[in-house]
């Protein structure tokens, strides 16, 4: 089965290692940077969410107008809009680019940064409210009946959309998290679910634990496994070391962390800092085991942000970190989120060097499976 490649792009210049340049909205970088993705031949760019960033859906329009068949996975916390308005707004925006959304769903992992939206339910308050907007939204998206829902945190009466997705049955939802809480909902609700890059052993702990979930709310069938990495290439492993280590250099010199989706003001952030959400605590303990694990995950940038936002790397020549990649592939991965620390070219990087090397396995072992039952009856 074909891995899915995923990037993700933001309206300015900006990361961990490079300051902010240009406005906060620059219409022709965030442009050049979705087309680099598309040309480079990822299948989706994830654009993302902060409570100070710019708005994620009419990102995704913008690249939807201006790109050919880019996918578009738009970062969603449920809450700040009826969940009606929102299954029309991403149906509306389905049906301008074309089939092309996903909806990457976003609970909120910090009490501080949910506040400035408004926001002051606690954690487990937050997920009960996920799966009720969720049992919403899809029901939207599909409905060809109006529909009243009576529940704890929204009550409808005489429902209808008349604009529904493009993509049948519905927009597919990808949904991030690493507690017992996400893991619930999201095993309940996800078409994938988004984990953050954690060595094999616990990669494959996590993935059991989803397929638990899913099996527990009745599904018959397992969501597909997001991972996310940084990679840092370089012609040979020396100078892909040399370049790791001048990234996190770089990050430890600076006095916050920024990111696509603004610098996470205030937020405890860098060495020492321990954040609320269950992910950055489940990566940082990563980093507490060693610095290096399996093939070429490196954990060191994620302990320099404090694990703010997927934050581990794979490190290697393109032939190693493809094969990093394909070591999380079989153990039930099926979609690869990466990003760069140098994002624009990086991503151009990734396209030229990385991707065609592992989507080349993939699909080697494809058609040998085929092939296998015709060699056997022989």
């Amino acid at each position: 089965m074909p891995v899915e490649f995923i990037g993700m792009i933001g309206t300015r210049d900006v990361s961990e290692i490079r300051p902010p340049a240009g406005p906060v909205v620059d219409p022709d970088y965030t442009l050049r940077f979705a087309r680099a993705h598309e040309d480079a031949g990822f299948d989706r760019v994830l654009i993302g969410y902060g409570s100070s960033s710019p708005d994620g859906t009419q990102v995704a329009a913008y690249v939807a107008a201006n790109t050919e068949r880019l996918g578009l996975l738009v970062a969603h916390r449920p809450g700040f809009v009826a969940p009606t308005l929102a299954a029309r707004t991403f149906a509306t925006l389905d049906r301008f680019s074309g089939g092309r959304v996903a909806v990457h769903i976003i609970t909120g992992g910090h009490d501080a940064e949910q506040r400035r939206d408004g926001d002051h339910l606690g954690k487990d308050d937050r997920y009960a409210r996920t799966d009720e907007y969720l049992d919403i939204v899809k029901r939207a998206w599909t409905s060809a009946e109006p529909f009243d829902h009576e529940g704890r945190f929204y009550q409808l009466q005489d429902f209808l959309a008349e604009v529904k997705p493009v993509t049948e049955p519905r927009i597919p939802l990808y949904f991030g998290g690493s507690s017992e809480a996400a893991y619930r909902v999201g095993g309940k609700q996800a078409d994938v679910f988004a984990l953050w890059g954690e060595p094999l052993a616990e990669t494959a702990e996590q993935i059991a634990s989803v397929r638990a979930a899913a099996a527990a709310a009745g599904r018959t069938e397992a969501p597909g496994i997001s991972v996310s990495f940084r990679p840092i290439l370089g012609r040979t492993e020396d100078e892909a070391w040399e370049r790791a280590h001048r990234i996190l250099d770089t990050i430890n010199s600076r006095s916050s962390a920024a990111s696509f989706v603004g610098s996470r003001r205030i937020l405890p952030v860098g060495p020492g800092a321990e954040p609320q959400n269950t992910g950055s605590q489940r990566l940082l303990a990563a980093a507490a085991k060693g610095e290096l694990h399996d093939r070429a995950l490196w954990t060191p940038t994620a302990k320099a942000t404090g694990a703010a936002g997927n934050s581990t790397a794979l490190v290697g020549t393109p032939e190693t970190v493809a094969q990093a990649l394909l070591d999380y592939v079989d153990i039930g991965v099926t979609t690869l989120l990466i990003r760069g620390y140098d994002p624009l070219d990086d991503a151009i990087a990734y396209g030229r060097d990385l991707l065609p090397l592992v989507r080349a396995e993939v699909a080697r072992r494809d058609a040998a499976r085929v092939e296998a039952p015709v060699g056997a009856a022989r």
